[in-house]
């Protein structure tokens, strides 16, 4: 990691840029975080020749506010660009955190992750409670973003053990930290035992979810994959978990996708929103 001054930097198209004289690959998140940052639509960028590419980056490089700019490295490529401000927290250091806080050692835990994104879910089996006979387990969980696809966030979450689909719960103490501040990790404790406090009340969303019917289940998932804006290949795997194990009500569309979140062709970040967009769905439960 390290800052970079602006007037050092010279874009010899989209995938590379010159430090100071001395050449950059660009990842893929570091092309477009600059983009994001310069205010230029990534996808046209992208399509333009590469004289193109350097001529609007590095006019738009000269309106730039900031004397300097974050860097994030991978080896000898830039993995993401960020402003000043940006504090980066590691994977690594939100692991360590919470082995402090007891959760380590013999800890179960279901962890997907890759250079973008982690999520870490940690299902806490003395809690486990039954609705018609499923066996569902309440836990936390947390994602992280090392390159800014997310910030620091820590909500609840729902093991259902006859399958292993997992359910991140949308709760009233959700709680989500932009990286500028070192004071994430310290707050972690609260902030845990407070989203901890608010899993009792979504045993009953999930009970009601199996008495609420739905006449056309495919039609209300399409409804929701746009309500969500889910990519395709998020939507093709939520119909792929909803023909695993069909049924008329909303509890089998949450199930969809929770289900279709398990598939291994899917990101850890498509894995955490589609968990997710099951979690919404619960919360509009009455």
């Amino acid at each position: 990691d390290d800052l970079v001054r602006v007037q050092d930097l010279t874009f010899e198209h989209l995938e590379r840029v010159r430090i100071a004289g001395d050449p950059y690959p660009l990842q893929t998140i570091a092309q477009r975080s600059i983009c994001s940052r310069l205010a230029i639509p990534f996808e046209y960028l992208r399509r333009c020749p590469r004289e193109i590419q350097a001529q609007n980056l590095n006019y738009w490089l000269t309106q730039e506010r900031n004397d300097q700019l974050f860097f994030r490295f991978d080896g000898a490529q830039v993995r993401a660009i960020f402003t000043p401000r940006y504090q980066p927290v590691d994977n690594l250091e939100v692991v360590e955190r919470l082995e402090e806080l007891g959760y380590g050692g013999e800890v179960q835990v279901q962890c997907r992750l890759d250079a973008q994104f982690l999520s870490l879910s940690i299902p806490d089996s003395g809690q486990t409670f039954s609705v018609n006979g499923d066996q569902i387990t309440p836990g936390l969980s947390i994602a992280n973003s090392e390159v800014g696809l997310s910030s620091l966030r820590i909500s609840a979450f729902f093991l259902r053990l006859k399958c292993t689909n997992g359910l991140i719960a949308r709760t009233q103490i959700s709680a989500a930290y932009r990286h500028v501040s070192r004071r994430i990790l310290e707050e972690l404790p609260s902030v845990l035992a407070e989203v901890a406090g608010q899993l009792h009340q979504q045993r009953d969303k999930f009970r009601i979810s199996l008495e609420s019917r739905v006449d056309e289940p495919l039609t209300t998932i399409h409804s929701f994959n746009r309500q969500f804006q889910l990519a395709k290949r998020e939507q093709e795997a939520v119909i792929r978990g909803y023909h695993h194990e069909p049924g008329p009500t909303l509890f089998h569309i949450i199930n969809a996708y929770t289900r279709a979140a398990q598939y291994p062709d899917l990101s850890a970040e498509e894995t955490y929103r589609l968990q997710t967009v099951g979690g919404n769905i619960l919360a509009m439960v009455k």
